[in-house]
């Protein structure tokens, strides 16, 4: 389809991006598909009748390609219309936008190569997968068939996980003198204060001659009502090399979800670029000074094994930690509020905890469960692999334990320092034992630097013979390496099919998709430590329904997330198909959280998720009792992240002992109700908004199966909203935004 002089805009960088009166042709609609591998599929002449017709913007495992790896195959007929080079101000190539391909790839029009994305060999099996694939081609190119039939034929790789074209934009255009500028605001956090946002835009150019000069327009957009509520204009002029950067403060009248949009104009061309980001809020309210006691209410241990366990509180420091009721063998440091040594009888044990300072003293009930199951309630921590890739490092795991700590998060219940792959040397040891690399001259030595923060600590393998990233895996040496993480001290270990792909038979039965888990499972109880052990591959043969009966304690159920809204929600709100084999001991894991700076190493950049978009992504994890895993560099957590990451009302929800898994109960149009039963007879209750515009939404409290008057409580502000019945009707649910409630019975 042709669309001619509109704004298009599209999510890129983490901003929503616009172009101005330029013509485009469509290229979401009419892909065909096949398996394997032929040269001969790029030629524009090759009769594809008998290929399957596939949506692109969706992995092909989700549409009855299960667990397909290798090589497949997108071909695409469609007119380019000669009018596209009149829809220009200033013409330039075809530009073919195909969004992101997992995980490499090679383009050809009417059969001509017309680039790849490929690793460092040029082999599209090592591909870029999180790239966005732009091909351009001169407008003269012989293989261009103007206002002709043409073909475009797409060659993908997939080496495990999910695979093929799964997210946009898909489209033909023109270049234009816009492509060329770029509005980057990503370099500056907010720097927020008393109703002012303050940060620093630039303004590049990646044209080799042109030297753009214009006016910048900063404005604040009231998403309630459209209307600006701050702006103000700048010159600004800036070529190839020479940036233009602007700092300013801008006013935002209320803590609640705004709008600023840049744009500049271009006085030669007379044609507008604008980028667009939702501006932080903060919703946490500040922990009060008085001794608060934080986190889970619940452990497991097995009888025998290490116990480690740090009270989760906040107030005025100093503070002090008693506990009542200890079983024998456990121990507390009254100044760190640590809980060590073991439990040789296996029973269930209540203990009173208090902490106290010169505010006050908080008490609370706190089970200790030594029996058969561990994790208990999901994990919560930090994972190396969305920051620092294949760069981990031991001091960069070290700064994370430190951050763990300085910033406060162990106070909410942030337990585990997970580093996932990337450690081990490059061969094992002349006995077969798994080494370190250069990175990690002592794991035993981190491990105890973990464990004195009263942190855990975890570890990445792979049942194949390689990780994901090519470092050693643990085929064959299973339960040598199980010793020698519980000889280090490691609490919890992710274990990613990766290489066990080409061990296991090509299209693999339920017990070949479980066979390496078995074998660690086995090796797991020949040692004398608990080790949290979570599955890693990507929901194959619906491991949901069996991850428990081979030791998992939460497993994960899609492919890797990235930090968009399309990623991010598509697998949040996917989730309800795993619901009921959550509990106690075993967790439905949707993959890490994707706020903050992240960048999968070395390079970080500020997560793309828009504000709204990342209360959502909290809210529905915890709804979900989902392993909350934090994937940002935790040395550089601005103040809105910190916000996200500690307000205990919202973690108790995904800490709750029951462990029960939300449920959609509603839907109507672009809203969502979500729903879960908490411990105490109530219930945690998401009022999702997927929509692109701010809305109201009803909430009918009899599909909660709730009868009588309710008290509404607002999680995020930590406010009771009042007495209700019947329906309750919510305002102002931002774009991809969220209203998270606690509804409980009235009191009398």
């Amino acid at each position: 389809m042709l669309h001619r002089k509109k704004l298009l805009c599209w999510i890129a960088a983490g901003l929503s991006l616009c172009l101005q009166a330029q013509a485009q042709v469509s290229l979401d609609n009419g892909w065909k598909f096949r398996q394997g591998d032929d040269t001969a599929w790029a030629a524009p002449a090759f009769n594809d009748d008998g290929w399957k017709a596939i949506k692109v913007g969706t992995p092909w495992e989700y549409q009855g390609y299960d667990n397909y790896d290798g090589y497949g195959w997108y071909r695409l007929h469609v007119k380019i219309p000669a009018s596209l080079r009149s829809g220009s101000a200033n013409p330039g190539d075809l530009r073919i936008e195909l969004g992101k391909i997992d995980d490499g790839d090679e383009v050809y029009l009417n059969g001509k190569r017309i680039g790849a994305n490929a690793g460092k060999k040029g082999s599209i099996k090592k591909g870029p997968y999180d790239a966005l694939r732009v091909y351009r081609v001169g407008q003269n190119d012989p293989a261009i068939r103007w206002d002709g039939d043409n073909v475009i034929a797409v060659r993908v790789y997939d080496h495990s996980g999910n695979g093929g074209m799964w997210e946009g934009p898909y489209r033909l255009s023109i270049t234009d003198i816009t492509d060329d500028v770029q509005i980057d605001p990503g370099a500056s956090g907010f720097s927020l204060g008393d109703h002012q946002a303050g940060k620093s835009v630039t303004l590049h150019s990646s044209h080799d001659t042109y030297r753009f000069s214009g006016m910048l327009h900063l404005a604040v957009i009231d998403p309630q009502d459209g209307k600006t509520v701050w702006e103000k204009t700048v010159p600004a002029a800036f070529s190839a090399g020479k940036d233009f950067h602007y700092t300013f403060t801008a006013s935002v009248p209320e803590q609640r979800s705004y709008q600023l949009r840049y744009t500049f104009r271009d006085s030669r061309s007379d044609k507008d670029v604008t980028a667009v980001e939702g501006i932080p809020y903060i919703l946490t309210p500040p922990a009060p000074p008085t001794p608060r006691i934080n986190g889970a209410k619940i452990a497991g241990v097995r009888p025998g094994h290490p116990f480690l366990f740090r009270i989760p509180a906040t107030g005025a420091a100093p503070l002090r930690f008693s506990a009542a009721g200890l079983p024998a063998g456990l121990k507390l440091d009254p100044a760190s509020g640590i809980i060590t040594g073991s439990i040789d009888q296996a029973g269930a044990y209540t203990v009173k905890l208090t902490v106290s300072n010169k505010r006050g003293k908080a008490t609370e009930d706190f089970r200790i469960v030594a029996g058969a199951r561990i994790a208990l309630t999901p994990a919560m921590g930090w994972n190396s692999w969305n920051c620092w890739g294949l760069s981990v490092s031991d001091a960069k795991v070290k700064a994370s334990a430190d951050a763990m700590v300085s910033k406060g998060l162990v106070s909410h219940g942030w337990t585990y320092i997970n580093i996932d792959d990337g450690w081990e040397r490059e061969t094992r040891a002349a006995n077969g034992e798994i080494v370190t690399n250069d990175k990690f001259p002592d794991m035993k030595k981190l491990a105890d630097y973990v464990h004195d923060k009263g942190l855990k600590i975890g570890i990445y393998s792979s049942p194949g013979p390689r990780t994901c990233g090519g470092f050693l895996g643990s085929y064959q040496h299973e339960l040598q390496d199980a010793k020698t993480y519980a000889r280090w001290g490691i609490d919890y270990l992710k274990y990613d099919w990766c290489s066990y792909g080409n061990i296991a038979p090509k299209n693999p039965d339920l017990e070949a998709l479980q066979k390496p888990y078995r074998v660690m499972q086995s090796a797991f109880k020949q040692i004398d430590r608990d080790i949290y052990f979570s599955l890693c591959q990507y929901g194959m043969g619906d491991v949901w329904k069996w991850g428990d009966h081979v030791g998992g304690n939460s497993w994960r159920t899609t492919g890797d997330i990235r930090d968009t809204w399309k990623s991010m929600s598509d697998i949040g709100f996917r989730q309800y198909i795993s619901s009921p084999y959550a509990k106690p001991g075993n967790w439905n894991d949707p993959d890490m959280l994707v706020v903050g700076k992240v960048g999968w190493g070395p390079n970080l950049h500020n997560t793309r998720l828009s504000p709204d978009e990342q209360y959502t992504h909290i809210s529905l994890w915890c709804l979900l009792s989902s392993p909350l895993l934090i994937g940002c560099d935790m040395s550089q957590l601005d103040d809105f992240t910190l916000s996200l990451l500690t307000n205990d009302e919202v973690l108790a929800v995904d800490q709750d002992p029951l462990g029960n898994q939300a449920k959609k109960v509603a839907e109507k149009g672009n809203i969502q109700i979500w729903a879960k039963n908490l411990e105490d007879g109530s219930k945690a209750v998401g009022i999702f908004n997927l929509g692109p515009k701010m809305t109201d939404a009803d909430l009918d409290l009899s599909r909660l199966h709730r009868s009588g008057k309710q008290t509404l409580r607002d999680l995020w502000r930590q406010q009771d909203l009042g007495t209700f019945s019947g329906i309750y009707h919510a305002q102002h649910i931002p774009s991809h935004g969220v209203l998270l409630l606690k509804v409980s019975a009235a009191r009398r």
